[in-house]
């Protein structure tokens, strides 16, 4: 099954909301821009493993977890 950058960003986008949060927030804990983060969740960018597990802490999670989201929504 090929990397699907538009499902990541969705999920990101989704956990991020759930938390009601805005970009800038979770950009800030995970210590990436808010540009970075906008260009990941509209799927335009992928994201390195380091800055999605900057990303899956800063919302709380483990990336394995975050990565089983993906892998199901892609299914």
């Amino acid at each position: 099954m090929p990397y699907n950058s538009h499902a990541t960003g969705r999920i990101i986008r989704d956990l991020r909301r759930q938390k009601g949060w805005s970009q800038e927030v979770l950009s800030g804990l995970a210590g990436i821009a808010r540009s970075h983060l906008s260009e990941i969740e509209n799927g335009q960018k992928a994201a390195s493993v380091d800055t999605l597990w900057r990303i899956a802490e800063a919302l709380g999670t483990r990336l394995s977890e975050l990565i089983r989201q993906v892998e199901e929504q892609m299914l």
